[in-house]
């Protein structure tokens, strides 16, 4: 009977003594950074370039870029793509003359502005692409200047 006792006295003895464990740590909840919305405005004589992005990380989730030349048809289409270093690279999906059209476009980001590029391009699976995005040429007289965004 003694060893019984003994034996319980030490049990509770070391579950008195026995420090709390902490709780096990979930797994990180890491925010999200939310999308944001720029918008962009370039005129040029009587020509107009609009573009509005959605931005989310380096990725342009969704995009408007509208071409409007004077005394010519105007282009109105969506963006896709890519932000890589100082660099907007996007399918421009567009309606053009009743057809629809993609052609890829980059667009250099200076400050608060865009610069368009522009370089040879080839027709690779029914899209405009540019053959060497190494040699786009920048143009400092097509700047899309920052505006503010209407909804």
């Amino acid at each position: 009977m003694k060893k019984i006792i003994l034996s319980v006295f030490v049990c509770a003895v070391l579950l008195a003594c026995k420090k709390e464990t902490p709780l096990e740590a979930g797994p990180a909840i890491v925010a999200e950074k939310p999308a944001i919305e720029e918008c962009y405005k370039g005129i040029l004589k009587e020509d107009t370039i609009a573009m509005t992005l959605v931005i989310k990380e380096n990725l342009v989730t969704d995009g408007q870029l509208h071409y409007h030349f004077f005394e010519k048809d105007k282009n109105d289409g969506t963006l896709k793509g890519e932000i890589k270093g100082d660099t907007l690279f996007a399918d421009y999906t567009f309606m053009s003359e009743g057809k629809q059209s993609i052609r890829e476009v980059a667009f250099l980001k200076q400050g608060d502005s865009y610069l368009e590029g522009y370089g040879e391009s080839v027709e690779k699976d029914g899209k405009m692409m540019f053959k060497d995005t190494k040699k786009l040429k920048f143009d400092s007289k097509t700047i899309l200047s920052k505006a503010e965004c209407h909804k």
